[in-house]
C-alpha cells in the first residue's frame, strides 16, 4: 500500500484508532452539511473497513489523512473510480476533513499530494472532481489546486435524494 507524504501530512493505510475520530467526524453535521445526513458509529465503521480493503488490494483509494508531526488524525483524501451511476465516468479526488482541521490549508496539500499520484503514479489524463453545488469550500479548494469548472457540466447527482443537495458541480483538471 502506497503512503503519500507532504511537508505536514501522511496519506496513510486506515487503523483501528481511527475509527473514533472518523465516526465523530461524521456525526458532525457541519462536516456533514453537503451529504444526505450524518453517518451512525456503524456506517463509519463499514466505510472504514470498504476503504481498508480498497486500499489494500487496489493500493491507492481513499486515504486516511494525519499531522505528520503529531500523528493527529484530520480526516480522508484519495482518488476512487467515479460511481457508475454518475453520468460520466473517470476517477474522481476527494477529500473530507474535521472541523478543528479546516482553515490551515490541509486539504489543498493532500489534494496536490493526491493530483500528483494519479498523474505521476497512475499515469491517469485527467482526474474529477464531485460537489453539491453550494459546498463554496470544497470548490474554493478544486480551484486552488488548478481544477475548473464547465456549467454546462452541472448535473443533478443521482446518488443523492431528491433535494437541494442534489445540485451538483463537475471539475476537471489534465496531466
Amino acid at each position: 500500500m502506497i503512503e503519500l507524504r507532504t511537508e505536514r501530512l501522511l496519506l496513510r493505510q486506515w487503523r483501528e484508532t481511527d475509527l473514533e475520530p472518523w465516526a465523530a467526524m461524521n456525526a458532525d453535521p457541519e462536516v456533514r452539511e453537503f451529504f444526505p445526513e450524518v453517518l451512525t458509529a456503524e456506517q463509519s465503521a463499514a466505510s472504514l473497513a470498504y476503504f481498508r480493503t480498497e486500499l489494500a488490494e487496489r493500493g491507492w483509494g481513499w486515504w486516511a489523512v494525519e499531522a505528520a508531526a503529531t500523528g493527529e488524525f484530520l480526516g480522508f483524501a484519495g482518488l476512487d473510480p467515479v460511481d457508475e451511476e454518475m453520468p460520466f465516468t473517470g476517477v474522481e479526488i476527494g477529500w473530507r476533513l474535521a472541523r478543528p482541521a479546516w482553515g490551515h490549508g490541509y486539504a489543498s496539500e493532500a489534494a496536490r499530494a493526491v493530483l500528483a499520484f494519479g498523474f505521476g503514479t497512475l499515469d491517469l489524463s485527467e482526474i474529477l472532481a464531485i460537489t453539491a453545488a453550494g459546498n463554496r469550500r470544497s470548490r474554493a479548494v478544486m480551484e486552488r489546486i488548478g481544477m475548473t469548472r464547465d456549467p454546462a457540466e452541472d448535473f443533478d447527482d443521482p446518488t443523492v435524494p431528491e433535494g437541494p443537495l442534489r445540485a451538483s458541480v463537475l471539475y476537471r483538471v489534465l496531466r
